[in-house]
């Protein structure tokens, strides 16, 4: 049974599973095929019970006409949510810092998580990570993740008070305060939500004023909460020929639009976004 809020669904396991498996195969496949004729393959290959097939359609078409994948996922905010819509825009950014093998990745692991019903502290911190190991925006990123239907009203306060003091207070202190072990500490409650239990604010106690990695870490060490894919410092040949594609993509879509406009034929209704 899925829960619904303002910030979408949370969809039936197999969703999750087929999307793991779309971002596996893009990121497995991507260097020898064209992303649009890539996206084709796999909505045969996807199960046809699921709601990805139709995704991956209006996917090829956005790939088709606008060289993003990431506009056609925004427009389906019932289906992606905005923390996958989030990595997907800034891999697709034109400077390329942000490389889209490992947003792939990030993506691919995040679907796993959410297949395997992550608990709201394992899902928030491993999309932390992921915007802090790779340098992504904290404001527009934890924006995202604070609408994300696996968090409820009192997470998403919380994650939006971060975003306005992130670097003003320590993060691994706004954790402790948020946790059982405030209270074991303090011997007092301070009358707001507890978010994390007491394993969660002995290691972030033992973390203030550290490097975050080192909170990061120690998570995954003592409470199994997933890791997040490394960056690539060196770029590989497979991610110079992954960014050469997707230029390729942008730049044929342009071409194809320039095609309509020359020939008097270009249909802008078809970039309206339509209600659900």
């Amino acid at each position: 049974m899925s829960r619904s809020n303002a910030r979408g669904s949370i969809l039936a396991r197999e969703e999750y599973v087929e999307q793991e498996y779309l971002f596996k195969v893009l990121r497995e496949r991507m260097h020898m095929t064209a992303t649009q004729e890539l996206l084709r393959t796999i909505r045969h290959e996807i199960l046809a019970t699921t709601k990805l097939p139709v995704a991956l359609e209006f996917m090829e078409s956005s790939l088709k006409f606008t060289g993003s994948i990431a506009e056609a996922m925004s427009t389906m905010s019932h289906y992606f949510t905005p923390f996958q819509t989030f990595v997907m825009k800034e891999a697709e950014r034109d400077d390329g810092k942000f490389d889209y093998l490992i947003a792939l990745q990030i993506l691919e692991k995040e679907a796993h998580c959410r297949a395997e019903k992550m608990i709201p502290q394992g899902m928030f911190l491993y999309q932390f990570e992921a915007l802090s190991r790779n340098r992504l925006k904290y404001e527009e990123g934890l924006e995202a993740i604070s609408r994300d239907p696996v968090f409820d009203e009192a997470w998403s306060e919380w994650i939006l008070l971060l975003r306005r003091q992130l670097g003003l207070l320590d993060f691994a202190e706004m954790i402790f305060v948020r946790s059982d072990y405030y209270a074991v500490v303090h011997g007092e409650e301070h009358g707001k939500a507890i978010l994390f239990g007491e394993k969660e604010g002995r290691i972030a106690l033992a973390n203030r004023r550290k490097d975050p990695t080192y909170l990061f870490s120690a998570f995954q060490r003592h409470l199994n909460y997933p890791t997040v894919p490394r960056p690539i410092h060196e770029e590989s040949e497979e991610s110079q020929v992954m960014k050469l594609r997707r230029m390729v993509d942008h730049l044929d879509s342009r071409v194809k639009m320039l095609e309509e406009e020359l020939h008097g034929g270009l249909d802008i209704t078809k970039y309206y976004v339509k209600d659900e």
